[in-house]
């Protein structure tokens, strides 16, 4: 079953969450030069500022964060009483190149792109807030709503911890976020009640020892095979390790060992990913992670140093707020518009906002229907059917709307 996704579903209310038609405009437009000015994690002072400014124009009141990039904004003026909605968004860009050349507002900086689509989710979340603001002054937000433009989610362990540490949950009660899915089509969104995304920490090791010839590997640590076989091995241990259902799973991005054909380097490194989709699993695997290289560098003679940087717990969606936001989408778009979805070995830092209050997650169709071709995340050639902000918005601001009338 297909709609328009610019016609609204027959029989609902148009107050509930409904776009403006010039508004729309704009914030494609907005999109389009985030998108052409992207700006990496606490770097992001072009983007604060443009939100800053869009805000104020709308007679509110934002607040930049501590570190100089991201804000926070409420729309209208909190009881002191019943907990905020928060409606986050992250702000940041990836350091790799945008290689789109079909598109008038492909990136204009060397080496950065929005290859994540944190354009769309502050666009969205920008365009929730001035419908909010705009039914505020006509007496129809029935309670306040906070607005969190979060810099640097990219960035390990995640900008999410310091705005928290900077006060953007004081008074909230359940906070809502989306992410765009390139695999979901534009006019829909994926759901899902508990885990929706995975844990995701970082991992460094150096191995070292003494050097040698290569015609004499049994007189020195053979450096290359015992890097080699870290990087072999020790997967597989913790395969056998951990409960198989936690979905614990070390992946190497790195390997870099030696110099010279015949000789046997003193000094190994590794790179890599841990994600986990068990929590509980996650806050047990340093200590897995540290046994089994531990075991498997001793076993070739090699001394580890392990840098182990805790990154994000997994996002795990609260019942009631992924309830709200499937009543929130049937009611814009009706119940065509909703769909499971799994949960992915992506890492996400909106997790650290669930650590203190119940929130959810969407998945936000952006892939044109129809379009067979696919532009993954993370690629230089990603992009979004512009579409899919207006569905963003109606989304947020009819799950706004709903749970203001809910008390």
């Amino acid at each position: 079953m297909s709609r328009d996704l610019e016609t609204d579903v027959p029989g609902e209310t148009p107050l509930l969450g409904a776009l403006p038609e010039p508004l729309g405009a704009e914030l494609i437009a907005f999109r389009r030069d985030l998108h052409m000015h992207p700006e990496l994690g606490n770097q992001e002072f072009r983007t604060t500022a443009a939100l800053k400014t869009r805000l104020e124009e709308a007679g509110l009141s934002p607040r930049v964060l501590p570190g100089g990039t991201g804000l926070m904004c409420d729309v209208g003026t909190w009881d002191g009483v019943r907990p905020m909605l928060a409606i986050r968004a992250d702000i940041d860009a990836l350091p790799i190149p945008d290689t789109k050349t079909d598109v008038p507002y492909r990136s204009t900086v060397p080496d950065r792109a929005h290859a994540c689509g944190h354009d769309v989710h502050t666009t969205v979340a920008l365009g929730a807030g001035l419908v909010l603001a705009e039914l505020d002054r006509q007496g129809k937000l029935p309670h306040a709503v906070r607005l969190i433009f979060q810099p640097a989610e990219e960035v390990l362990p995640g900008g999410a911890v310091d705005a928290i540490e900077a006060g953007v949950l004081d008074g909230v009660g359940k906070i809502i976020a989306v992410h765009c899915d390139p695999r979901v089509d534009a006019g829909r969104i994926g759901l899902r009640t508990g885990p929706i995304t995975s844990a995701c920490d970082r991992l460094e090791v150096s191995l070292d020892g003494p050097g040698g010839h290569t015609a004499r590997p049994h007189l020195t640590t053979d450096l290359v095979t015992a890097v080699a076989r870290v990087a072999a091995d020790v997967p597989a241990l913790l395969a056998r390790r951990v409960d198989a259902r936690s979905g614990l799973v070390l992946t190497w991005g790195r390997i870099e060992a030696g110099h010279a054909p015949n000789v046997i380097p003193q000094h190994a490194e590794l790179g890599g990913t841990v994600r986990c989709l068990d929590i509980q699993a996650w806050r047990e695997a340093p200590d897995q992670v540290y046994a089994a290289i531990d075991e498997v560098a001793t076993l070739h003679r090699a001394k580890s140093q392990i840098t182990y940087i805790r990154g994000v717990p997994p996002v795990v969606n609260d019942a009631g707020v992924a309830g709200l936001l499937h009543e929130a989408m049937a009611v814009r778009r009706g119940e065509y518009a909703i769909e499971d979805t799994e949960q992915s070995l992506g890492g996400e830092d909106f997790s650290w906002y669930l650590e203190h209050v119940p929130g959810a997650m969407a998945r936000l169709g952006v892939r044109r229907p129809g379009d067979p071709s696919r532009h993954d995340l993370h690629r230089g050639d990603f992009d979004v059917d512009e579409r899919a902000i207006r569905v963003g918005v109606e989304l947020f601001t009819a799950a706004a709307l709903m749970d203001g009338n809910q008390g």
